[in-house]
């Protein structure tokens, strides 16, 4: 269609009729808030301060571009190819998952209680290495690693240290078939790996299920946890004695993962609840 938009708050009211239905209004609003301070490179106070300044051609026939895009359910990080993961922008496509808010309320968590830790951090199932990158610039001094099954997984992640100018060191691994001696010393292990039960893809949004890495999504009903417990076989050997584990959770799992940790001796184990209320990080000490 010929779009006659001149201004930016022509561009949000067509941002919003197009996309009316598809998204519900407050996602329609931060949506568009997002490509309007991409495809001007401006600021978020400037938007709304100034809605009769007028935009340039080619960056209304860019915003139309992505408006299409939208359309079709492709998730926007995956259209701009970025996003933004505890102030460091993090590269995704089609071998990362998309960085959700939790998994900064994870990594926040750690932060927190470890201020001045200069010792050793996993992040196990790095994926875009967005968890490996954030704790790497807030945890000056720290080692840290990160391991992914993906190739594809892990040549993002190494792009994005470099584009955040954080010291990470990433190299592919399988966790399910791992060396434990390789990490020897390890005095965090962190890790977002798959948690949602393949029953749970109904409930699924169509963007996440038709766009996302299935591999870093989901597990089978029969042994939701096999990602955990393989993490803890690893942390026998890998995790000094009084080192931590943090995990990101199945919201539905939290009473079988404190199980799991204090079956396998782990202290102090504690559930967090994300900002929605519901179970979503556990942390464990392990025994000296």
């Amino acid at each position: 269609m010929g779009v006659n938009i001149r201004t930016i708050k022509e561009i949000k009211l067509y941002l919003s009729r197009e996309l009316e239905g598809l998204y519900p209004e407050p996602e329609i609003n931060a949506l568009s808030g997002i490509i309007l301070q991409t495809v001007l490179k401006s600021s978020g106070l400037h938007i709304p301060a100034f809605p009769e300044t007028v935009v340039l051609q080619k960056q209304i026939r860019q915003i139309t571009r992505i408006c299409r895009e939208l359309k079709t359910g492709k998730p926007l990080q995956y259209i701009l190819g970025h996003t933004n993961f505890f102030n460091c922008m993090i590269r995704v496509n089609s071998d990362t998952m998309i960085p959700r808010p939790e998994t900064e309320e994870l990594v926040d968590l750690i932060i927190k209680k470890n201020k001045g830790f200069r010792g050793s951090i996993l992040d196990a199932g790095t994926g875009s290495g967005c968890i490996a990158i954030a704790l790497a610039i807030n945890l000056p001094g720290t080692t840290v690693t990160g391991i992914d099954i993906s190739e594809g997984a892990i040549l993002k992640a190494k792009e994005n240290a470099i584009l955040n100018n954080a010291r990470v060191s990433f190299f592919r691994a399988d966790l399910l078939n791992i060396d434990p001696s390789l990490f020897s010393g390890t005095d965090i292990i962190v890790s977002n790996p798959p948690y949602i039960r393949e029953s749970e893809k109904k409930h699924m949004a169509r963007n996440v299920l038709d766009y996302e890495p299935h591999t870093a999504l989901f597990v089978p009903d029969s042994d939701p946890l096999v990602y955990y417990s393989a993490i803890i076989k690893l942390a026998e050997t890998a995790l000094t004695p009084g080192g931590r584990l943090y995990f990101e959770i199945n919201e539905a799992m939290g009473r079988q993962m404190s199980i799991l940790l204090k079956s396998a001796g782990y202290l102090q184990v504690e559930i967090t609840r994300d900002l929605n209320g519901r179970d979503r990080i556990i942390k464990g000490i392990k025994h000296d």
